[in-house]
């Protein structure tokens, strides 16, 4: 399979995403969570919950956990990391993190290749 180039996709302008609030967006047929915190920082992740195997960690509740930013699945509630993607109660498990930032207004999320 021929590795995917990383690419810079514009998702919707930060305001449309109530703060400490995540949306979903399809970004070359991946379902990628994207988070806006209180201070307008923006996180994505993949949307995939490797738990219930369902797309919902968009819908999961962001947060700081003994200092790591997180989400908490709405399933099975646990908690990743937004920066690593880390599973803090199975270190075994990862969920894909994408760079995410704001240009002129909007949420832009680089897509990160696979190999």
């Amino acid at each position: 399979m021929k590795p995917r180039e990383a690419m810079a996709v514009r998702i919707c302008p930060l305001e449309s995403i109530v703060p400490n609030t995540g949306v979903a967006a399809l970004v070359d047929g991946e379902q990628v969570a994207v988070f806006r915190l209180g201070d307008d920082s923006v996180y994505a992740v993949g949307n995939l919950d490797p738990f219930s195997r369902a797309n919902v960690l968009s819908r999961g509740i962001v947060g700081d956990l003994n200092g790591e930013l997180i989400v908490a699945s709405p399933v099975y509630k646990q908690h990743f990391s937004l920066r690593t993607g880390q599973c803090l109660e199975d270190a075994g498990v990862r969920i894909p993190v994408h760079d995410a930032r704001i240009e002129e207004g909007f949420v832009v999320i680089e897509l990160q290749s696979h190999p």
